[in-house]
């Protein structure tokens, strides 16, 4: 008789939950933290143009020297080092720990934060510990550095700024931890356009130091293009588990395109960026409701009660993020992604009529 899933299927993977993407259909889309402008007109011909010339017949180049190259130019890449490209960057987080899976290794990482370090640390099957922050959000930093001393992480993951909760850690703790971790440190800067503050410069500094990106924020979210810089000799080991051809010939094709007009990115950045503030200013003249500090595109709120205030937006057609059961410090922690005027100014008056 064959075995059924509860024989063959490790039990740490049988316990988790599937990664929930809700429909969106029919709302304003104010949950996933995307960019909500559209690309030129003139740019979008020429991608079709790209589209229609495209060889998706043929494998796409397996290196990706031409996107590299204008991910070079594009991101300020210090001369020496090395990029490895991965669809999205959950890819190359499970690149990551899947390099580092020895026996006894642990992955470390900052909580509340970006949820896939853990899930994909147990996808890999190595332990996880998470340090938390402190009440408010801010990191804890003698705790971290008591944690990398004590568990001797291989990897330790920092978001920068961090997700859910849209804050910037202080510069200097952060160097305190490259200082004191032994294993690779990846500094994840899924948000830098938003926050205009990188740690890319340090990658020449800091040999144990790797700065990873995605182009999701940026407006590319489906392309799902996430890179990794770091010395090579750190990137020529992660490129042994990259799947082959995993970046395809349109993602290539078009980012190459895109990153060719970082005006028109700065652009929409610096709108979002604009957006971010007035709705700041906004949010604080509501009764009910706590923001915190963000150098994303997007803001934590904590609300009395937020169940009823999440369904009371779905109701008024506006789609956010409920994260009151994601981790004990978000408890009534609702997550708005900044849209353009028009979304944000429908989401403000829903949320008067749902508090």
């Amino acid at each position: 008789m064959p075995l059924t899933p509860d024989q063959l299927i490790r039990d740490e993977i049988r316990a988790l939950a599937a990664y929930h993407v809700p429909d969106a259909s029919g709302y304003v889309k104010l949950d996933a933290m995307e960019n909500p402008y559209p690309l030129p007109d003139t740019l979008r011909d020429e991608l079709g143009r790209l589209a229609r010339a495209a060889a998706i017949n043929r494998y796409p180049d397996a290196a990706a020297g031409a996107l590299k190259a204008r991910l070079r130019a594009a991101m300020d890449i210090p001369a020496g080092m090395e990029i490895l490209l991965g669809n999205g960057s959950d890819e190359i987080i499970q690149i990551l720990a899947l390099a580092i899976a020895k026996p006894g290794a642990v992955i470390l990482g900052v909580e509340p934060s970006f949820v896939m370090y853990k899930l994909i640390a147990a996808y890999a099957g190595v332990r996880y510990a998470g340090v938390p922050l402190k009440p408010d959000f801010t990191l804890d930093l003698d705790a971290t550095l008591a944690a990398i001393r004590q568990h001797q992480p291989a990897l330790v993951f920092i978001a920068y700024p961090n997700n859910p909760t849209g804050n910037l850690f202080d510069e200097s703790a952060l160097t305190q931890i490259l200082d004191t971790a032994t294993g690779l440190v990846v500094v994840d800067e899924a948000y830098h356009v938003f926050a205009l503050r990188s740690f890319m410069p340090q990658l020449t500094r800091y040999p144990n130091l790797l700065v990873m990106r995605t182009l999701s924020k940026l407006g590319l979210a489906g392309l799902r293009l996430g890179f990794l810089v770091g010395r090579p000799a750190w990137l020529n080991e992660l490129d042994k588990l990259r799947l082959p051809y995993n970046v395809n010939v349109l993602t290539q094709s078009v980012a190459e395109q895109v990153l060719a007009h970082p005006e028109v990115l700065e652009h929409q950045a610096a709108a979002i960026r604009a957006e971010r503030a007035q709705m700041m200013r906004a949010l604080a003249g509501m009764a009910g409701i706590e923001a915190f500090p963000s150098d994303a595109n997007f803001i934590l709120l904590r609300v009395a009660n937020a169940d009823k205030v999440f369904e009371g937006l779905k109701q008024r057609g506006i789609l956010i993020k409920n994260l009151s059961r994601a981790h004990p410090q978000l408890d009534n922690c609702l997550r708005v992604t900044v849209g353009t005027p028009d979304e944000n100014q429908q989401f403000l008056t829903a949320l008067g009529k749902s508090l």
